[in-house]
This record gives C-alpha cells, sequence and structure tokens, in this order.
C-alpha cells in the first residue's frame, strides 16, 4: 500500500506511512522509527520530556512549565 499526502501533524512535508497505535499519516520527522508511533502517541505512551529526548516534536511546541497546547 502506498501513501501520499501532507503529515497529519505538521501539514507541511510528504508522508512517509502511519502511525502503529493511532493510525495517523506522518512524515519522517513525526514518527519514531523504533516503535512506529506518531510524536503524538509516543508521548502519551512513553511521555514528552522522553520523546523530545529522542528527537520527537521540536516546532514551536517547547512550552515552560505549567503552559498548555490548546487545539480548535
Amino acid at each position: 500500500m502506498s501513501v501520499s499526502g501532507l503529515c497529519e501533524v505538521c501539514e507541511r512535508r510528504e508522508v512517509v506511512g502511519g502511525c502503529e497505535r493511532c493510525g495517523k499519516l506522518v512524515c519522517a520527522k513525526h514518527v519514531d522509527e523504533e516503535t512506529g508511533y506518531c510524536t503524538a502517541c509516543y508521548a502519551e505512551v512513553y511521555g514528552h520530556r522522553e520523546a523530545h529526548e529522542r528527537g520527537g516534536d521540536r516546532d514551536e511546541r517547547d512550552h515552560p512549565d505549567g503552559v498548555g497546547e490548546y487545539r480548535f
């Protein structure tokens, strides 16, 4: 099966595959090759700090403690 389109996380890069946990189509930057999880699922399962250290989601989402992210 081939996939094409834009990453469902950043909506900027070409899709390389789907998350093994949630099924989102993601680019190479937003997938953990070892687990096959997207960066969001990896952060939920293993914690955001470890996901960030492993090269996960490094966009403008590095919030200080106590600051959340809102999605509408």
